[in-house]
């Protein structure tokens, strides 16, 4: 039997200091950072997306950050292909691979050994289901798959046009549901020993503030300048589904005033939180640490570190 793959996964809300606690862990156990959030990947969307900076990596190396147009198609399929190649790279050059991000879908797909079979598609169907988002909208073929695969519905935005048609269209060729072919998928074991760690908070509101204290720190940073000159640029994609993008562009078009685009960006972003967080407690394996009920940061670290050395990856000389 080959031998597993050490795996460290930070994962958690946006503004949960996911970023920073990686960066700790990356720094204690020799490792290395790949991302798990499926709008870092595009180029030109720092701020909106809250890309770590140099300074913020601390000369920690991070993997699947910024390589991507804003315009090329990216599946899940294809983060779960890229995301083992760098765990592989990393831990061939004796490092710990450290997964950092809040898409639950990318965590779960990867960590769980999901295999997607990429033949399964039919260009005709996928055309009608555009076609027909564009004469009901978006929301009334969301509800469509909602009819057939609820859970799927639930883990994926109206909004995501791509997925919510990728979705039908894999129910209309194939006849199961997406959420029951990744059900049969997972019969191979997973080949990782994971230690999963959830930044929570007891406290909801302390999670709140500090997502309203990101967004008015991203406006500092020139998310409204960055936003417009992404404005235009590109056709409607994936990446304008990017929090803080699609709620500007009422701003740009005259139809409302910038504060309440911030105060919308504010609210999109509490809601995206909470499905974050519904998405990892339903994840098996996930030990939550609560940044808000630790006295300083050093006992939160400290928390960690005792959930981790009790873990198996400290099995792989990752001291």
């Amino acid at each position: 039997m080959a031998e597993k793959i050490p795996l460290l996964v930070v994962c958690g809300p946006t503004a949960s200091g996911k970023t920073g606690l990686a960066v700790e862990l990356a720094k204690l156990y020799k490792g290395e950072v790949v991302s798990a959030d499926s709008m870092q990947i595009y180029k030109g969307l720092s701020v909106a997306t809250a890309k770590p900076t140099s300074e913020e990596m601390q000369g920690i190396k991070h993997h699947l950050i910024d390589f991507l147009e804003p315009d090329e198609p990216f599946s899940v399929a294809d983060y779960v292909r890229l995301a083992r190649q760098c765990i592989d790279d990393v831990v061939s050059r004796g490092k710990l691979p450290i997964l950092c991000g809040g898409t639950g879908l990318y965590i779960s797909s990867l960590v769980d050994n999901v295999k997607f079979d990429e033949s399964v598609g039919n260009t005709q169907k996928r055309e009608e289901l555009r076609a027909y988002a564009e004469a009901f909208g978006k929301h009334s073929l969301w509800k469509r798959l909602s009819s057939v695969d609820p859970e799927a519905a639930a883990a994926i935005h109206e909004n995501n046009l791509n997925r919510v048609i990728r979705a039908l269209e894999v129910y209309d060729v194939t006849g199961k549901t997406l959420t029951q072919l990744k059900k049969e998928s997972r019969l191979e074991a997973s080949p990782f020993d994971s230690c999963i760690i959830g930044i929570g908070f007891e406290d909801r509101q302390a999670l709140y503030d500090r997502i309203d204290k990101r967004v008015d720190m991203m406006l500092e940073n020139g998310l409204v300048d960055e936003v417009r000159s992404f404005y235009g640029r590109y056709s409607p994609s994936t990446a304008y589904q990017a929090i803080g993008y699609k709620e500007l562009i009422p701003y740009f078009e005259g139809e409302i005033s910038l504060d309440e685009a911030v105060e919308k960006i504010k609210l999109e972003t509490r809601h995206y939180a909470k499905r974050q967080l519904t998405w990892f407690r339903r994840m098996e394996g996930v030990e939550w640490v609560y940044a808000d009920k630790s006295e300083n940061y050093k006992n939160f670290l400290n928390i960690v570190q005792i959930i981790v050395a009790k873990s198996e990856i400290m099995c792989y000389n990752i001291r």
